[in-house]
């Protein structure tokens, strides 16, 4: 189908599904327009609202309908289930024409709070932001009417500093604050009182509220918390919980800020710590500055909240609400200790005995994060030595918790966003890297970008080697961690050691055999090691390959290409001769040590090439130090066939670096040993034999083995007539019929095309030398640098001499 024909179909879909709409909200409105709105209203907004919500973009009904909506939502005889359902459709309008709501003169909270989310969902327009946080602080700051709550604005106001934080003014902030502070403290620790149904058996006489509870039922004595347990709570309790659930975002937005009263002056931190400090009894608290209060009351709620959680119930209960609170709790400790640095001492020796508690239950491991997190902070100022909590941490968790997805995503932002500051504080970040990789193994590619950001941090010297190995068997460590799931998931009776006398013949017998367990535990370890295991991954790897097609295998190997190509992008700006040719080595090596997934093994090839390229480039010299190890591997013809880019790759940093020009200990010899080498490779591979099938070179291969031939030859004169004699048999061998059977003509006449070009510059021996053979200043001019890089426009300029124009008769 053409784009026209698949265009018109689209806007013939939208014409119906608008005729629809427009049928179905003239519906809506006359329900709207009777005398009380039902429930069949109701159910006709409802539809209307999925109708809206399901649609990909913003769709606009008749002003006639929306006048109704806000009509209806404003009325004060309108059922409750009716506003909610035409605020809802207004936000999901948004933005929306014709909207002439205003939350000025409105005094009823409910209807406040419905108002203002359909002004705030307009957009982020900054006045009409700020005239609802000013409207909403009015309303919290003055008595309430009768039967009105104030807990139905907190969420409005937490949206307001959401989307534009500077929409209040210091003194309502500070007007927030000291009812925050308050929220939080001093809330009832008596239960609400049950509202009567109304029911034909419902009592008049109601019984007196008991206290609240904690939570392993004790009766709360000190204050109310958002873990103190009640069947009822009163508005009180309803206002600190919510105060509780915005206090981060308060404190992030408003309580570092300065006061900007007459008297204020830049107080020194010393002076802040003495009233914080002498500030511990109530009367003294309520006369230091509502921010500082706040943090004081906040500090004091969050102790108490992590108080709350020693409870052994906790263990017993389902204690998710519990954890996530504890959780919140240190990280706004963080955050007062950071604005105040007098609570810093009292928050490490608070949070060192909670690490000790929580470290050995696997179920509380979220709540270390924000644990590590503060003594990354201020560790270094609470004089606490925080190593055992980074061990704890890097060691432990990633190990028996890496197939949590949402603690692994929690857990490398975590790392991404401290990585600087991790690698700064403590040793232990950047020794704990083969951990860290596996979330990574099991869980890519959503962590993709992420490790993209840590990578870089956790490479140094002393980690770039095995950091490379690990990233090549990324694939085989996540078909190791499943096998690792399964066997862990295995009954007592069948987790018994294999016969060490029988080869295992399957992953799970593999894991628990003596046969393979040093591969195994390599494989899964939990921190950096200098003993070198490669050797033993080989029958691991091949083991494994019954994995090879696990969509979690084979995301993680689309992974790796793109750390690869990061990771040689970061070494190269700390490698120095040494660690460049241990790399070279490696590539060469572990180029056919990968694991056997086929689209894998090509685009770890494409990127292996492409980076020795450029370790070849940042160290020419290396040509020389490696010459057996180059010898070797450009010497196997099967390397053309199972590795083609990186046995070109190497070809063509063979031709061009073996050079004086750029190792003054390259000597004749040395030219000769490689010319004879890549020589008979290339005999090998031109060599038509009767009744032999020719097997299917890359085109490329070919002609770099010419090109650096002929770059040999140029720096060794005496080979010129070898490689001549060579490259004029380059036709007979692209015309024969066993070739034209296997190349197509456009191979064919590439392959001809450049032994011609070679051919031709070599009649120039003198050129030859210049263009192939450069001086080291000439080497480093531009000019000079595409000629050896790239090669055609010297090739065509002597072709152009050599070969007479057209018409051109010899005298």
């Amino acid at each position: 189908m053409g784009t026209a024909a698949a265009e018109s179909l689209l806007k013939q879909a939208r014409e119906v599904q608008e005729d629809e709409l427009s049928r179905f909200a003239a519906r809506v409105a006359a329900q709207l327009q009777g005398p009380e709105p039902g429930p069949e209203a109701a159910d006709c907004l409802q539809r209307l609202h999925l109708v809206l919500a399901a649609s990909k973009s913003p769709r606009q009904l008749d002003a006639q309908l929306v006048e109704l909506l806000q009509a209806v939502l404003c009325s004060p005889k309108c059922p409750q289930q009716i506003q909610l359902l035409c605020a809802a459709i207004l936000r999901e309008m948004a933005p929306c024409d014709g909207l002439r709501l205003s939350c000025e003169r409105i005094h009823d909270t409910k209807l406040l709070s419905l108002v203002s989310s359909v002004l705030l969902a307009q957009g982020e327009e900054k006045a009409e932001v700020s005239a609802v946080g000013q409207r909403i602080v009015k309303a919290l700051e003055g008595r309430l009417p009768e039967g009105q709550s104030s807990r139905y604005l907190l969420p409005v106001l937490s949206n307001v500093i959401s989307l534009s934080p500077e929409a209040l003014t210091e003194e309502q902030t500070n007007v927030v604050s000291k009812k925050m502070a308050d929220w939080l403290r001093y809330a009832s620790t008596q239960q609400g009182v049950a509202q009567p149904s109304g029911g034909f058996f419902s009592n008049p006489r109601t019984r007196q509220p008991g206290p609240v509870t904690e939570v392993d039922g004790a009766i709360a004595t000190d204050f109310f918390t958002v873990l103190s347990l009640g069947q009822h709570y009163t508005e009180d309790q309803w206002l600190n919980m919510q105060t509780f659930s915005m206090l981060r975002k308060w404190l992030l937005c408003y309580g570092d800020k300065k006061m900007n009263t007459p008297n204020s002056g830049d107080k020194s931190q010393t002076d802040r710590s003495v009233v914080s400090v002498v500030s511990t009894s109530s009367t003294s608290s309520r006369l230091l500055p509502p921010k500082e209060r706040l943090r004081e009351k906040a500090f004091e709620y969050c102790q108490r909240l992590i108080e709350q959680s020693n409870r052994q119930a906790l263990k017993k209960a389902d204690g998710d609400l519990q954890k996530a609170c504890l959780i919140e709790a240190v990280a706004i400790m963080d955050i007062i200790c950071k604005q105040d640095s007098s609570y810093v001492y009292r928050a490490a020796s608070f949070l060192k005995i909670l690490h000790g508690r929580i470290s050995g239950d696997a179920t509380y491991a979220r709540a270390l994060l924000p644990i590590a997190q503060f003594f990354l902070n201020h560790g270094e100022m609470a004089a606490v030595d925080s190593d055992a909590i980074y061990k704890h941490l890097f060691t432990d968790i990633p190990a028996q918790l890496f197939h949590n997805s949402s603690l692994a995503f929690e857990f490398v932002l975590f790392c991404r966003d401290n990585s600087q500051l991790l690698t700064e504080t403590s040793s232990v970040f950047r020794q704990s890297f083969p951990n860290l990789f596996k979330f990574l193994a099991w869980n890519s590619p959503p962590l993709i970008a992420e490790f993209v950001d840590i990578l870089p941090f956790l490479l140094d010297a002393g980690t770039a080697i095995e950091i490379f190995h690990l990233l090549l068997d990324l694939p085989c460590l996540t078909a190791a961690l499943d096998v690792q799931m399964r066997s862990s998931s295995l009954p007592s009776s069948e987790r018994a050691a294999c016969d060490p006398a029988v080869k295992p013949a399957a992953c799970l017998e593999a894991f628990r055999s003596p046969l393979y367990r040093s591969a195994f535990q390599y494989l899964l370890r939990v921190e950096s090691v200098s003993e070198d295991f490669q050797e033993r991954l080989i029958p691991l790897r091949q083991l494994l390959g019954s994995l090879a097609s696990s969509p979690r295998v084979v995301q993680c190997a689309d992974t790796v290409p793109v750390l690869l190509e990061l990771f040689f992008s970061v070494v190269s700006e700390f490698a120095d001769a040494s660690l460049i040719n241990q790399l070279v080595v490696l590539v060469l090596q572990r180029s056919d040590q990968l694991y056997e997934i086929p689209a894998f093994k090509d685009d770890v090839h494409r990127v292996l090439s492409s980076q020795l390229v450029m370790l070849c480039k940042l160290h020419p010299a290396l040509i020389v130090e490696l010459s057996k190890e180059l010898l070797e591997f450009s010497g196997t013809v099967s390397n053309i066939q199972n590795k083609e880019p990186i046995f070109t790759h190497v070809v063509w940093a063979i031709g061009e670096y073996m050079s004086v020009s750029y190792d003054k200990r390259c000597t004749v010899e040395q030219i000769n040993r490689f010319f004879e080498t890549l020589e008979a490779v290339l005999f090998e591979v031109t060599q038509v034999r009767p009744q032999i099938s020719v097997p299917n070179y890359a085109p490329r291969a070919i002609t770099v083995l010419m090109a650096a031939l002929t770059k040999l030859a140029a720096r060794s004169q005496d080979l010129i007539p070898r490689v001549s004699l060579f490259l004029s048999k380059m036709r007979t061998f692209v015309q024969s019929p066993a070739v034209t059977s296997v190349y197509c003509e456009e191979d064919r006449e590439e392959i001809l095309t450049r032994a011609t070009e070679l051919m031709n510059l070599l009649k120039m021996p003198s050129v030859a030398q210049f263009v192939f053979t450069p001086s080291v200043d000439v080497a480093r001019t531009r000019f000079q640098k595409e000629v050896n890089d790239t090669l055609p426009s010297a090739l065509r300029i002597v072709t152009r001499l050599l070969e007479p124009a057209p018409g051109f008769v010899p005298g």
